[in-house]
């Protein structure tokens, strides 16, 4: 087996970086959803939604740079391109969402989708003795699966 600068298997290293690229391109469309509801939302929630979703644009921006270094560390290339994005992601696009539920139902359903993926390279970087990439994952698990639960609160809906 070889093995990277970084101690890893340099095979299990590029599937791993093939699957945060997976990843990289389904946060690339959640920041998007994101942003098009913070502009777009209307109605009383307006205050409350409009400062929360650029809570978590802001969020998601951030965890976009940490997982194309993660990739990049990882000896891969970050996609980095629209067509990129759009042909790897699996999030659903919101389109002209203006609505509070629609909008909350955008999240929960885009962060599902990012659960499954982040979960599969939670149990990867675990096979790969991967620690970064598997603190990461483990990291966003958490702090997404409480947003879920939020949004479900708000939903008056159970997770």
């Amino acid at each position: 087996m070889k093995i990277n600068s970084i101690g890893l298997s340099t095979e299990q290293s590029k599937t791993l970086a093939g699957d945060l690229n997976t990843l990289l391109a389904n946060f690339q469309t959640y920041y998007q959803n994101l942003r098009g509801i913070h502009w777009n939302i209307k109605g009383r929630s307006f205050f409350d939604l409009h400062a929360k979703f650029e809570e978590l644009y802001t969020d998601a921006n951030l965890k976009v740079d940490m997982v194309a270094e993660r990739i990049l560390t990882l000896g891969g290339t970050p996609l980095h391109t629209f067509d990129d994005y759009t042909a790897a992601s699996k999030v659903p696009v919101g389109r002209n969402v203006s609505k509070d539920e629609a909008a909350i139902r955008l999240i929960v359903d885009s962060l599902r989708e990012l659960l499954l993926i982040e979960r599969h390279i939670l149990d990867a970087s675990d096979e790969a003795g991967d620690e970064g990439t598997n603190a990461m994952m483990s990291d966003f698990i958490t702090e997404q699966e409480k947003t879920v639960w939020m949004m479900k609160a708000w939903l008056a809906e159970q997770v």
